[in-house]
């Protein structure tokens, strides 16, 4: 993964109902979820979500597909995990063990 697109997928999530709508987006797997209720499920506008989810597709970290008068959004699941890889290519100077394992995303992290 080039600088370019890190920077454009890291600048995609950096706003809170973005990062949500993706989070929702990865736990709904490749069938993906409907705009819609992907607002509904976060209480979030509608109109405004849209504007959120098409800010993703931009980053490169969201797909869109029509069905009818919905439009489904679906995580690319092969672009985050490029950028996973692309933030800890150089993890600990090449010795991966000392990273440890990841911490769950429900603790804090001091």
């Amino acid at each position: 993964m080039k600088d370019d697109t890190a920077i454009a997928a890291l600048a995609a999530l950096a706003q809170e109902d973005r990062l949500a709508a993706f989070r929702l987006l990865v736990k709904a797997g490749p069938a993906g979820m409907a705009s819609g209720d992907v607002a509904d499920r976060l209480s979030v506008a509608p109109t405004r979500m849209s504007f959120h989810l098409s800010a993703l597709e931009r980053g490169g970290l969201v797909t869109s597909r029509r069905d009818g008068r919905r439009i489904y959004y679906t995580v690319c699941f092969d672009r985050m995990r490029g950028l996973l890889g692309f933030l800890t290519e150089d993890c600990c100077g090449g010795r991966p063990e000392i990273c440890g394992v990841a911490t769950p995303a429900n603790e804090e992290v001091t």
